[in-house]
């Protein structure tokens, strides 16, 4: 692992809440000028190689951002020491993960809005059945969550 932190997001199939998320955070640290390797996967392998979700495409892209370009992967055993912190959606996928992970884990598990000051334990609402909406209230969470780990490891 190098010096900078690295970030794993992960929800079920990532193409929704997890790539949005780590647009949300490369954007964010980019912009504090933060050095991280940020990515995301899903615990499940329903999408792997599957560009996000339409939906969650043009929500990022209301904020400037394309993740047209990126492609879903899922979580695999190297990433538990590949990453600094491997950080789920929800509380299902925490556990998932936390099932899965090896003795040598050296990342750090956690739910992604336990940075965010009066949210720990909470999770983003999975948008994958809704409408624009959903995606929307998804990118606040996500954002919150990217400013305030921002914010933690510019400290």
């Amino acid at each position: 692992m190098s010096d900078h932190p690295s970030i794993l997001f992960v929800c079920l199939g990532n193409i929704c809440r997890s790539p949005l998320a780590e647009a949300a955070l490369r954007a964010a640290a980019t912009k504090a000028g933060i050095a991280m390797e940020v990515a995301s996967a899903g615990t499940a392998d329903y999408h792997v190689g599957d560009p996000p979700d339409p939906r969650a495409i043009a929500e990022a892209r209301r904020h400037g951002i394309d993740i047209s370009q990126y492609q879903g992967c899922q979580l695999q055993m190297r990433d538990f020491t590949r990453f600094t912190h491997i950080l789920a959606l929800d509380e299902e996928n925490l556990a998932d993960i936390t099932r899965r992970a090896p003795a040598e884990v050296s990342a750090r598990l956690g739910l992604l809005m336990d940075a965010v000051p009066g949210r720990k334990g909470d999770s983003v609402a999975d948008p994958y059945q809704g409408n624009a909406e959903d995606f929307s209230r998804t990118w606040h969470d996500v954002s919150l969550a990217a400013d305030a780990l921002v914010k933690q490891f510019a400290d």
